[in-house]
């Protein structure tokens, strides 16, 4: 009884790994939003990682996370070293091109809980009066990932955060 118990436990552990490593190996999260603001008016509120951080829904997770800001005030080379509780973790983000009004691409290196480098990409688009933002992030999926992949969401758990870090973007920018 206890060897067959042990062999279909293998045999799912097996299956399960199998299964994971036909999941795709890169993932991309990605929300959006119209702010009834110009782009004009949104673009300095990402590009500056001071004036990010104001709206950044993981500032908002842990109060009391430490950072320290290096490099230009905003724009690519404007980086943003961070240390917080385990829903934040550690790590930099780092503004590596930007296109005034329309466009920012940051990289984020994480190093703790987990490992991982990814691309942030913001794009504003004008829509009549007012402009539709796009909070995207895409990187590589280490196997690790894939497998746990099968029991959480990533979509699902970034991309609620995606969803609270634009409604705090939009109320900022719609302010009178």
């Amino acid at each position: 009884m206890i060897k067959s118990l042990a062999l279909i436990t293998v045999a799912a552990i097996g299956l399960l790994l199998a299964y994971a490593a036909t999941r795709p190996d890169s993932f991309r999260v990605e929300r959006s939003t119209t702010v009834a603001a110009p782009a004009a008016k949104l673009f300095p509120l990402i590009n500056d990682l001071h004036r990010f951080n104001t709206w950044n829904p993981y500032n908002r997770k842990d109060p009391a996370m430490q950072g320290t800001y290096s490099g230009p005030a905003a724009g690519p080379g404007a980086v943003f070293d961070f240390q917080g509780n385990k829903e934040v973790g550690k790590g930099r983000i780092g503004i590596t091109t930007s296109t005034e009004p329309s466009a920012v691409t940051m990289q984020l290196d994480m190093f703790e809980p987990f490992e991982g480098h990814n691309v942030v990409t913001f794009s504003l688009v004008p829509e009549g009066g007012a402009t539709r933002v796009t909070w995207a992030m895409h990187g590589p999926s280490p196997f690790i990932a894939r497998v746990m992949g099968i029991f959480f969401s990533m979509d699902q758990m970034i991309g609620k955060d995606f969803e609270a870090g634009l409604s705090h973007l939009k109320a900022l920018a719609e302010q009178a």
